[in-house]
């Protein structure tokens, strides 16, 4: 899904980035947008798709295409995290 690239820019054909540089990339852009870089990591960003889609509706069915995921119970996680506010008779305050 990710591939490395130099720092002149150009795409290396050989390997892949690790989980652990890309949840240190996902740090660093959580510090520069003024987040807590703690709570995020290489998981925040199939998680955060996984949720976002939800959200909007999609099928688990396309969500799990999309996101590669096999197990369905994996994707209903998402979906009852991403809907456990939704017509709360709070969801208005805030």
């Amino acid at each position: 899904m990710f591939r490395p690239i130099s720092r002149s820019g150009n795409m290396r054909q050989v390997g892949r980035l690790t989980t652990r540089t890309i949840a240190d990339i996902v740090k660093k852009c959580a510090t520069a947008a003024g987040l807590d870089a703690s709570t995020f990591g290489a998981h925040s960003l199939p998680a955060g798709y996984i949720t976002t889609a939800a959200e909007r509706g999609a099928d688990l069915a396309r969500i799990m295409d999309q996101s590669g995921r096999r197990d369905p119970q994996t994707v209903v996680g998402y979906i009852r995290r991403a809907n456990a506010f939704k017509d709360h008779s709070g969801s208005g305050l805030l």
